[in-house]
C-alpha cells in the first residue's frame, strides 16, 4: 500500500488515504484506490462507495488525472488536478494542490472548476501560480488532442 497526500500551498495535509501502486512510471506512479467515503453528488458526478480510481501522479509535470469507474468498471470520467509536480516515496506520494481542476466526461466535454478559488487564494506563490497556468494548458492541450489516457473519448457525433 502507498499513502497518498493532497497537501494545500502552505504544504498541511488536506486529506490523506491509502491506494495500491499498479505501475511505476519513468517520471511517475500510478495507483488504485477506491471511494471509501460516504456519496457525494458534485453536481457533474457523483462519487460513491466502491467507485475505482486509477491515479496518474507525475513528477515532472503539474498536474495528476484520476480516471473514475464505478464499481462495475464503467468510466464515469477523469477529475484532473492542476498540482506541483508529485513527490514520490517508496510508501507514500505528496502533491500540493494548486486549487483548480477539469473534469472530463468519457464524451471529451470538459468543465473547468474553481477558478474562483485560485484566483482569490492568497497563499499561492508566483511559481505556484505559473506551474498551475503551464499545467492547465498542458492537460487541456492533452484533452483536445486526445493524447494518453483521452485517446479512448468517444466520439459524440
Amino acid at each position: 500500500m502507498i499513502t497518498v497526500a493532497k497537501l494545500n500551498a502552505r504544504g498541511e495535509t488536506k486529506i490523506r488515504y491509502q491506494g495500491e501502486p499498479i505501475e511505476q512510471l519513468e517520471h511517475g506512479l500510478i495507483i488504485r484506490a477506491r471511494w471509501t467515503l460516504a456519496a457525494r453528488d458534485l453536481g457533474y458526478a457523483c462519487f460513491e462507495p466502491g467507485d475505482v480510481f486509477v491515479e496518474y501522479y507525475y513528477t515532472d509535470r503539474w498536474y495528476n488525472i484520476f480516471e473514475i469507474s464505478d464499481a462495475h468498471q464503467t468510466l464515469k470520467g477523469w477529475y484532473c488536478n492542476v498540482a506541483a509536480p508529485a513527490m514520490i516515496k517508496d510508501d507514500a506520494v505528496e502533491q500540493i494542490d494548486l486549487l483548480l481542476d477539469v473534469w472530463v466526461t468519457p464524451q471529451g466535454e470538459t468543465l473547468l472548476l474553481d477558478e474562483d478559488e485560485f484566483a482569490a487564494d492568497t497563499t499561492l506563490s508566483n511559481e505556484q501560480r505559473e506551474g498551475a497556468q503551464q499545467g492547465l494548458h498542458a492537460l487541456l492541450t492533452l484533452i483536445v488532442e486526445r493524447q494518453e489516457m483521452f485517446s479512448r473519448l468517444r466520439d459524440t457525433t
